[in-house]
């Protein structure tokens, strides 16, 4: 658990954002990862297009704060997480090395890389490339949570919509937006969030 200063324009967007739209009958984290996303991209339509889970985004909280690796697939994805040291393999050379080989992206390889450092019980952050989401659901991963905000017109809409077929705990969207800024602001919702062991475990 994080304890931050928020600074004054911090607050004042959230004031802004609480005015235009109500989340409060949102369970509490999937209100803050919904809350966070909107503030950061200054787009109220993620208030229904974010798709997710209480349970999997409690589950995603607990592998946190007992100090699970957060994998991302891209390094503008590592540069918004805040307060937590990431794991992005697509720079490594041996990504490029693996994806001439085997004839996947880059991002597919970085994946495959980064799960060989990791193991099961990662939290796995993509934003950017639909193919690392869709290496994630063949690669089996076991994955505390899977945040899958991918932006693009080719491949991005239907990554996510199989990511949601697949059965992992997730956080998606249905469109075809998303990016870097949302997928670390929906992982730094929970790096923040204050909330207590009842609320974690989703009882009263």
């Amino acid at each position: 658990m994080n304890t931050r200063t928020i600074h004054p324009i911090e607050e004042q967007s959230y004031e802004i954002l609480r005015s235009r739209v109500d989340l409060s009958p949102m369970p509490p984290l999937w209100r803050a990862v919904a809350e966070r996303v909107i503030h950061a991209s200054a787009d109220l339509e993620y208030a229904v297009d974010l798709v997710t889970d209480e349970a999997h985004l409690r589950r995603g909280l607990r592998a946190l704060r007992a100090g699970a690796p957060v994998v991302t697939d891209v390094a503008m994805v590592a540069a918004g997480i805040t307060g937590r040291e990431t794991i992005c393999s697509v720079g490594d050379p041996a990504a490029a090395r693996m994806a001439r080989a085997a004839g996947i992206t880059r991002s597919a390889a970085a994946i495959r890389l980064s799960y060989a450092e990791v193991g099961r019980g990662a939290i796995w952050v993509v934003g950017c490339a639909p193919t690392a989401l869709e290496e994630i659901i063949a690669r089996d991963v076991d994955p505390a949570l899977v945040i899958g905000l991918p932006v693009g017109f080719v491949g991005a809409a239907e990554s996510k919509e199989a990511l949601r077929k697949s059965g992992l705990p997730a956080v998606s969207n249905v469109s075809e937006k998303g990016g870097s800024a949302v997928a670390a602001a929906a992982l730094n919702a929970l790096l923040y969030y204050e909330g207590t062991a009842e609320e974690e475990e989703g009882n009263p």
